[in-house]
């Protein structure tokens, strides 16, 4: 090569491309090391930090120099040395593969991966989790009965464009072990064919809708087939249009609520089909609407280290090229972000939190729908935004002082399970933002609601005194359920209970059934 060829073929250090200037067994063991951990790379011996051509010739002893530093390493990826002549001098290419299995060490026993320019080593949990993905036996790579040319056209189309590729050509997908030889993968198949289900058994989502909580007997059942990413696209909308939304009126504002963050079921639906076994081809991933919750259940236990008591700080993958997929097509969060996503969502929805079981065979998620919040007070929780900012669980403590509770620092801590200092930071936002006043000096500080923000009938008096106004209500003329919800602030089920326990102690006549339904004052 020319030195003007050299420099444009290898302008810097970067990814795949070291310079060194002798052949030290540490630091080349350190590199191979990396390389081999990651997507392999050059060593260029000979080369100054800057790029200037020092020389080093292929001889012998540089040989057996080059050999012992890898055979030093344990289990380096393959390798190969040759002399290359840049204007006359000559230096030296160590071109160094990546692992497809297991991975490298140093003599020492540390685990590198390159990172750009830098040989990092791993610790810790970042260590065990890329120790248990380069050893598991990855079944998404195993070829299928289903070759290369059996890819939906539209499905290649799709793939190339979530990947940023010009096309999807045969060697791309082997490149990327959505193909092996002629054959697609498991992974492969999963998104590049109608219906995965005919090569890889149940690779779908199966719906069951429960009438009520406590039966084991569904009324409808569905199956979703097809590609990953239109099947979870397909699951999300499915969930999305049989559990609806909780109406709330408070004066002249209407506020849907959905019963589930859309992102929730979004990221929960996504975990399932990215982490499931698909080795357990005669289960599919199941989802379970109830009244109450709907429970998402994944063929397969949490992959090592992860169990459910420290999933939101360990993170692993079973399914590697599955959620790399998942990602490009839009659908799951970065590594180890999904249970965050999920959690703190639900938190800000003033919804209990999610629930994760792991019985070995199958991860179960449950996402509540009903808390100890009702819907009117998410809503009003809602309307107050636009005064001043919330955090978090500071919503709650404030749904709290709307029911006429008295909030002190002890309260709050044991509202919001927190400690001292957590819950005096919460008072004093609460306070700053105008929400709450302060009363007290600070050993025996109180904090009630602001008086200027007089929260819905329904969350502020008592079951005499809505009894009362639904009844001077009724006076006015025949009334219906959606007059008492949008005098009280309370939800369907609420206000039916109300008139309900009006009838009963005859202060109100029922007249007609359903949607007719109205209640006169007697």
């Amino acid at each position: 090569m020319t030195l003007a060829e050299f420099t444009e073929a290898f302008p810097s250090e970067g990814q795949h491309v070291e310079f060194k200037t002798g052949v030290g067994n540490g630091p080349l063991q350190d590199t191979a090391v990396a390389f081999s951990n990651a997507d392999g790379g050059v060593v260029l011996i000979g080369v100054r930090d800057d790029g200037r051509i020092a020389g080093r010739a292929l001889d012998a002893g540089t040989q057996d120099d080059i050999h012992r530093a890898m055979q030093s390493a344990r289990d380096v990826g393959r390798y190969s040395i040759a002399q290359l002549d840049v204007d006359g001098k000559p230096l030296i290419v160590l071109s160094i593969a990546r692992r497809r299995e297991g991975f490298a060490q140093s003599s020492g026993g540390v685990v590198k991966v390159r990172r750009g320019t830098r040989d990092d080593p791993l610790f810790g949990q970042e260590l065990v989790r890329f120790a248990n993905e380069r050893t598991a036996s990855r079944y998404e790579a195993a070829p299928v009965e289903a070759s290369i040319r059996s890819v939906d056209p539209d499905l290649r189309a799709e793939l190339a464009k979530a990947m940023r590729w010009q096309r999807a050509t045969a060697e791309r997908l082997r490149h990327a072990e959505l193909a092996s030889g002629d054959q697609l993968t498991v992974a492969g198949a999963l998104y590049l064919l109608k219906d995965p289900g005919k090569v890889l058994g149940k690779a779908h989502v199966e719906l069951r809708r429960f009438p009520d909580d406590a039966t084991v007997a569904y009324d409808r059942r569905e199956e979703l087939r097809g590609p990953l990413h239109r099947v979870h696209a397909a699951t999300v909308a499915r969930i999305t249009d049989e559990l609806g939304t909780e109406l709330v009126i408070l004066g002249v504002r209407r506020y849907d609520l959905p019963r589930l963050p859309e992102v929730v079921l979004r990221e929960a639906v996504a975990n399932a089909l990215a982490h499931r076994s698909y080795e357990a081809a005669g289960t599919a991933v199941r989802v379970e609407m109830r009244p109450s919750s709907v429970v998402i259940r994944s063929p397969g236990g949490l992959p090592e280290p992860v169990t459910v008591q420290n999933m939101r700080e360990a993170s692993a993958a079973r399914n590697l090229v599955v959620i790399k997929l998942l990602r490009a097509f839009g659908i799951a969060e970065d590594e180890g972000l999904g249970v965050d996503l999920m959690q703190d969502a639900m938190v800000e929805e003033m919804l209990d939190p999610p629930r994760f079981s792991d019985n070995g065979h199958e991860v179960v998620v449950q996402l509540p729908i009903r808390s100890a919040v009702a819907p009117v007070e998410r809503a009003w929780i809602r309307e107050l935004e636009h005064r001043g900012a919330l955090h978090g669980a500071d919503r709650l403590a404030l749904v709290h002082a709307a029911r006429g509770e008295i909030l002190t620092n002890s309260r709050v801590r044991e509202i919001l399970g927190v400690d001292a200092d957590s819950a005096r930071e919460t008072l004093r936002r609460l306070q700053r933002e105008g929400f709450v006043e302060r009363r007290g000096r600070t050993a025996a500080a109180t904090y009630r609601l602001n008086g200027s923000l007089k929260p819905p009938a329904g969350l502020r008096l008592s079951a005499e005194e809505l009894d009362d106004v639904v009844a001077r209500l009724a006076a006015d003329g025949p009334i219906a359920n959606r007059d008492v919800r949008a005098a009280t602030g309370l939800d369907r089920v609420e206000a039916l209970a109300l008139l309900d326990r009006l009838v009963g102690a005859g202060r109100l006549r029922r007249v007609g059934q359903r949607r007719g339904t109205r209640y006169d004052a007697i």
